[in-house]
């Protein structure tokens, strides 16, 4: 709210100026002392200035007291109007209208935003200027109409009338990309990326930000302003690292004007804050993740091995099956001996324990044990010492 009402009072040949720096008692004394009287009397020259006193009272209330401002701005009017002074009715017109939007009336607002867009479209006419007997200017005109431009798009966007609102942006900007105004445009663009940041667009905030960027260079606090949008924007993406190098860069200067930006500060040290935690969610969640899919590896591992183990055990199984299918049809104890027994009898002889005689020929121990129990079988003795004994009887080692 704070940029779209300095968006209301762009005054593009001069940087925003809130008239606060007025002493707006001694200004109201002065004022007051005029009497209908001396107005009637007064000089074209005193009744510009007592215009331009009203005006001042106007634009200080504005931010401070909308009763005073509107008050003084009608003031202003008593004495532009019946003289065709068509740059300070638009100013006057427009800051009445600013009041009725501050407080909601936004039929009201509109009424006074046409009557200063009628007032202004005179001035473009021709109007006589109180100060220049040649009328008014292009850059005049095109000043005045480019604040009432801003204010007009801030209207509709505080209505939701999105596309109305960036018609009137849109037209407020070229006028201040004419005359070179960045700062002016710096804080239209800034105001548009806060709009489609609570449209929830981050695309289009982003666009908006960038530009405000561009147009804010030399500008400190614009920059700063530019680059917390950018990290707000760039936080709703979720891409924490990136949000956080704007936010941090945005922080040089807020903390450098805590007194002047206070507002600002807090909201971009609210917004790094959250980043941050974000941040640590996300290093949470990848961790978690690293964890499970270290696990998952494990688990993969493990069934591979087991399946490798299975499919050997099966063809083992299956080797030895066919041996007992051929012990069976030959139908003698002695029978020529299977290669693999041979290898096992010939390791047993030499002192190997089933253990070692698994790792040597890459079998499992229970296959080895059922090989063992094979050749005690077919050599009719009851265990190794005698198997041994029987084999070389038989001159089988």
């Amino acid at each position: 709210m704070a940029m779209l009402a300095m968006l209301l009072s762009l005054g593009a040949a001069a940087a925003y100026n809130d008239h606060r720096g007025h002493k707006l008692d001694s200004l109201e004394r002065e004022v007051g002392r005029w009497t209908p009287q001396q107005v009637d009397r007064a000089s074209d020259e005193q009744l510009v200035r007592l215009n331009r006193a009203c005006r001042d009272l106007m634009m200080g209330y504005s931010a401070l007291n909308g009763e005073k401002c509107i008050f003084y701005a009608h003031k202003a009017l008593s004495i532009s109007e019946p003289r065709g002074w068509e740059e300070a009715n638009a100013d006057a017109f427009r800051y009445i209208g600013q009041c009725f939007w501050a407080s909601e009336q936004h039929d009201s607002s509109l009424f006074y935003y046409r009557k200063a867009l009628a007032a202004v479209e005179r001035m473009a006419g021709n109007a006589a200027s109180p100060t220049n007997p040649e009328g008014y200017s292009e850059k005049e005109v095109d000043d005045t109409r480019s604040a009432l431009y801003g204010a007009i798009g801030n209207l509709y966007n505080v209505m939701d009338s999105i596309p109305q609102a960036m018609e009137w942006y849109g037209k407020a900007g070229a006028i201040f990309d004419k005359y070179g105004w960045n700062r002016s445009n710096a804080i239209l663009h800034y105001n548009i990326g806060e709009t489609w940041v609570e449209l929830e667009e981050p695309g289009k905030a982003l666009q908006a930000y960038e530009k405000a960027l561009d147009y804010a260079q030399g500008d400190s606090l614009m920059v700063a302003m530019a680059q917390k949008g950018l990290g707000r924007v760039y936080m709703m993406k979720g891409r924490t690292w990136k949000a956080l190098r704007y936010l941090r860069q945005a922080d040089e200067y807020f903390s450098s004007h805590e007194k002047e930006e206070l507002g600002f500060s807090k909201e971009n040290y609210e917004y790094m804050s959250s980043v941050l935690l974000a941040q640590r969610r996300q290093l949470m969640l990848m961790v978690a993740g690293a964890v499970l899919l270290l696990l998952l590896l494990v688990v993969f591992l493990a069934l591979l091995r087991k399946l490798r183990r299975s499919r050997k055990e099966h063809t083992e199984v299956s080797t030895v099956l066919e041996e007992a299918i051929g012990d069976m049809h030959s139908g003698a104890r002695n029978s020529l001996l299977s290669v693999r027994e041979k290898e096992i009898l010939d390791l047993l002889s030499k002192g190997y324990t089933s253990p070692q005689i698994a790792k040597a020929l890459c079998l499992s121990p229970e296959t080895i044990k059922w090989y063992r129990k094979k050749l005690l079988v077919k050599f009719d003795v009851s265990n190794t010492v005698e198997l041994i004994s029987r084999a070389r009887e038989d001159g089988l080692l």
